[in-house]
């Protein structure tokens, strides 16, 4: 999710368990821990795009990570706080550290959360960005920082915060569950085979849905909102994946299907091969486009290395897709 509803979640988690011994400084540092697993996205100035994404939302945001960091932290923040209740502060930190990856465990991208094994949660549920999460949340952590830390006021509204997020991210997994019905009732009766089926909702609510399809030769993309009177209409992409050639068998190159989860076609242009990751979806809402949200060129060397070059996004790409996300949220 985004930074700041990762600040809400952690501040909030904070409060819950350190509110009534430190008043605000649970709080604070909740909302700090609930930012720290996101320092991987640094890896990218260090290293290759394909060993960052690799790298992101990895260890950072596993059990293991919470289990070895949360003492480290509790240690440290006991030790110059005149609260020095070790046990407390390690507590605050494992939850604050632990609810991040948990919740970013509901978006497309997922999280690593058994990290060193290679299993990657996504329920793709919520979108990074979901306004209906964030803001009841965020008004009832303010007006938990405004009562005095034994109020009973103050862990009522902390508790009706986590309570109203907790209870709608419940809700997503309804309503990706309808949207998925809608999606496999309509390929039955369009006659289409298909092999696989990804579902996940479009940037900033949970109404308009997004469906990948995997035939034999190609993904098709379909879109559902709630409140669509017609039916459902796919867009065919061939996969073009034999355009890779003995590319194919190259290390970065296994590597990105593997992150991609196979949900990639592969385009030539101007002798140029580009790696569209169909994960999360395009940019534009204009048949057939190829402006995906996440569209690499594969840039080989003369020796033969391969790297991958993240095409740009740019402002008109992002306000283009979000007046056209709107005209399609109300219904086809």
């Amino acid at each position: 999710m985004d930074s700041l509803t990762q600040i809400i979640l952690g501040a909030a988690a904070g409060e819950a368990v350190l509110g009534r011994k430190v008043g605000n400084k649970a709080i604070l540092y909740g909302a700090i821990a609930g930012t720290i697993p996101d320092l991987d996205i640094f890896a990218s100035y260090f290293t290759d795009t394909v060993s960052a994404l690799a790298i992101h939302r990895g260890f950072t945001h596993s059990i293991l990570f919470s289990v070895l960091f949360a003492p480290i932290l509790g240690w440290l923040v006991s030790r110059y706080e005149s609260y020095k209740d070790f046990k407390g502060w390690s507590w605050l930190f494992f939850w604050a550290l632990i609810t991040h990856p948990m919740l970013d465990a509901h978006t497309t991208w997922g999280t690593q959360f058994f990290w060193p094994l290679d299993l990657r949660l996504a329920f793709k549920t919520i979108f990074v960005i979901d306004p209906l999460y964030t803001l009841p949340f965020l008004v009832f952590v303010i007006l938990a920082m405004f009562q005095k830390r034994n109020s009973k006021k103050r862990r009522l509204y902390n508790g009706i915060g986590l309570t109203i997020s907790t209870a709608y991210l419940a809700l997503t997994f309804i309503l990706k569950d309808v949207a998925l019905t809608q999606f496999t009732d309509e390929l039955l009766m369009q006659n289409i085979d298909y092999r696989e089926i990804d579902t996940r909702p479009s940037p900033l609510n949970t109404i308009l849905w997004n469906a990948n399809v995997e035939t034999k030769n190609a993904y098709l993309l379909g879109a559902y909102s709630f409140f669509d009177t017609k039916d459902i209409t796919f867009e065919s992409y061939p996969k073009n994946h034999e355009l890779l050639g003995d590319l194919i068998h190259n290390e970065k190159v296994k590597q990105m299907i593997a992150i991609s989860e196979g949900w990639y076609t592969i385009n030539k242009i101007d002798d140029q091969l580009y790696f569209n990751d169909l994960r999360f979806g395009l940019l534009s809402m204009e048949p057939q486009s190829q402006n995906f949200v996440f569209r690499y060129l594969i840039d080989v060397d003369s020796y033969g290395n391969v790297k991958f070059i993240e095409q740009e996004k740019t402002q008109r790409d992002g306000k283009q897709l979000m007046l056209n996300l709107w005209k399609r949220v109300k219904g086809n």
